[in-house]
């Protein structure tokens, strides 16, 4: 689901990208409409990395974002599955195994693609 970006969705994109320039793809020119598809696509240069970069995120970012998620505002449906592993394990670990669980069935449910 594309989404206009909040200045807290900003705050946060900026946070695990620091070196995000603007909002726009380089690759189509389009906004960026979620978080975590433009950190896992065009900034974390491995999984390691994506996982350093999500690592930072607070725990009430992590549930903000997890949140999202959940209702279908952040799509994961281009998270590289590495990193869309490492989100599920930092759920798990800092939030819920249960909430891990839902985010890994809004994962597999092939949600459209939103960089």
């Amino acid at each position: 689901m594309a989404r206009e970006l909040s200045e807290k969705d900003i705050e946060i994109l900026k946070k695990l990208a620091p070196e995000c320039g603007d909002l726009t793809c380089g690759g189509s020119g389009h906004q960026f409409h979620a978080i975590l598809p433009p950190v896992s696509n065009h900034f974390a240069e491995s999984a390691e990395d994506f996982t350093g970069r999500i690592s930072k995120l607070s725990d009430e970012e992590l549930a903000y974002i997890t949140e999202k998620i959940l209702t279908g505002e952040e799509g994961l449906g281009c998270v590289e599955v590495e990193d869309a592993e490492a989100l599920v394990k930092l759920i798990h670990d800092r939030i819920s195994p249960e909430i891990a669980q839902k985010v890994i069935v809004a994962y597999e449910s092939g949600a459209e693609c939103d960089r």
